[in-house]
């Protein structure tokens, strides 16, 4: 009896303290993005989006294919754009970054999507279309459709920022190392791995795989 209260004690004290610091950093991380999105000239809703389809906000989140961080980057992208991936603010930035070099080489929001999980080069290989791959095609839908939803039901974090209300303090600690017609190739077409590009590691699509916590008690 005596254990299951001490049991029952500290799942409150978890759900008390805890809960709410997760919930603060969150915020803050949503802060900075929208700050570096307006800053761009990037649609904040595209942002964040982004982010919380590719990591759900997680500045630890890795992926099997090595990419790091809030904006899922790969350490190699972020060098070549001089920035630190497990720096969370260089993380965001260059997120952001990349996505506005893919809209402004496309002019489409959905190909520069399907460039960012994609790479460019598969995207010019089926004739600037959304490249036949079940992840890219559920990435590109998943966040216009998300895109869409904040249309209508703002993040309010996007009008405390624009109102100066909410300064977004993102830490530069790094972590540790280890509704439009989308023009598509046609789904049918089989696509093999020695078609793929190889020249930079970016040109994979990449697939989020966060690991589970369990708690045994």
């Amino acid at each position: 009896m005596k254990k299951l209260l001490l049991l029952t004690i500290a799942l409150i004290a978890i759900s008390v303290f805890q809960t709410p610091a997760q919930s603060a950093d969150v915020n803050s991380i949503k802060a900075t993005i929208v700050k570096h999105a307006i800053s761009m000239g990037v649609d904040p809703a595209i942002a964040l989006s982004i982010a919380r389809t590719e990591s759900g906000f997680r500045h630890e989140a890795r992926s099997s294919h090595g990419a790091v961080g809030v904006f899922q980057l790969m350490p190699s992208t972020a060098r070549r754009m001089g920035l630190n991936p497990y720096s969370l603010n260089d993380n965001i930035r260059g997120g952001i970054m990349y996505y506005k070099k893919m809209y402004n080489m496309f002019g489409s929001v959905e190909l520069a999507l399907a460039a960012y999980n994609a790479g460019p080069g598969n995207v010019k290989r089926y004739n600037n279309s959304i490249p036949p791959y079940s992840e890219t095609r559920r990435f590109v839908t998943k966040i216009m459709s998300d895109v869409n939803r904040q249309k209508s039901t703002p993040d309010p974090i996007v009008a405390k920022v624009k109102s100066g209300a909410y300064s977004a303090q993102a830490t530069k600690t790094p972590m540790s190392k280890p509704k439009a017609e989308l023009k598509m190739a046609p789904a049918g077409q089989i696509v093999s791995a020695s078609d793929l590009e190889t020249e930079i590691i970016d040109e994979k699509p990449i697939e989020l795989k966060l690991e589970a916590l369990t708690v045994a008690i």
